[in-house]
């Protein structure tokens, strides 16, 4: 048997594939966690290394940027199956991905008032803002690797990480936590963003 055009054909793409998913699946969770929440990640971590087991040939190394971006597509059309769905059965054009706030059900502590007051802020943010935050600060993802992710130059996506990290310097002193050393905190987190 044969495999389809651009399907992986031997043993040794087999193993390529499974330390590619061994060493990205963490990191692809957790960016499709970020931006659609825990119970779409599992999917979303499925059609990402579907997609890449078939295109393994296309894969380049390192895999992360481009699993990401795989990842952001399969999230993207989700979206867009989400908002057809919702226009078709409600007569709305909007979709139900809406930016959700967590909430602090009991405890105050200030790790906890810190983890609001930075989620608070990136939910002030839009979608493109929170993204290019996500793949370099919580991705750890360089802005050229981070620029493959989303599909701009480098020099694009810097211009925009600095704006983003200006709005989010901006949301996060419209909304300080509670305590003041949650507040220094935040402060801290969002300069090391920057």
């Amino acid at each position: 048997m044969t495999a389809e055009p651009g399907e992986p054909e031997a043993s040794g793409d087999a193993r390529r594939f499974t330390a590619i998913y061994d060493a990205c699946r963490q990191r692809v969770w957790a960016y499709a966690a970020a931006r659609a929440g825990r119970q779409a990640a599992d999917d979303v971590v499925s059609e990402t290394f579907a997609v890449a087991w078939r295109r393994l040939g296309d894969v380049p190394e390192p895999a992360l940027p481009w699993l990401l971006g795989v990842a952001r597509n399969v999230l993207r059309d989700r979206y867009r199956e989400e908002a057809r769905r919702n226009a078709f059965t409600t007569g709305l054009a909007a979709g139900a991905w809406a930016g959700r706030e967590p909430s602090a059900d009991g405890d105050v502590a200030e790790r906890v008032a810190e983890r609001l007051a930075v989620l608070r802020a990136m939910a002030a943010l839009s979608d493109g803002d929170r993204e290019i935050l996500i793949l370099v600060a919580w991705q750890g993802l360089s802005p050229k690797d981070a620029a493959k992710v989303v599909g701009c130059s480098a020099t694009a996506l810097r211009a925009r990480l600095h704006r983003a990290r200006k709005r989010l310097m901006r949301a996060v002193e419209e909304s300080p936590p509670e305590t003041p050393a949650a507040r220094s905190r935040v402060r801290m987190v969002s300069k090391e963003m920057s």
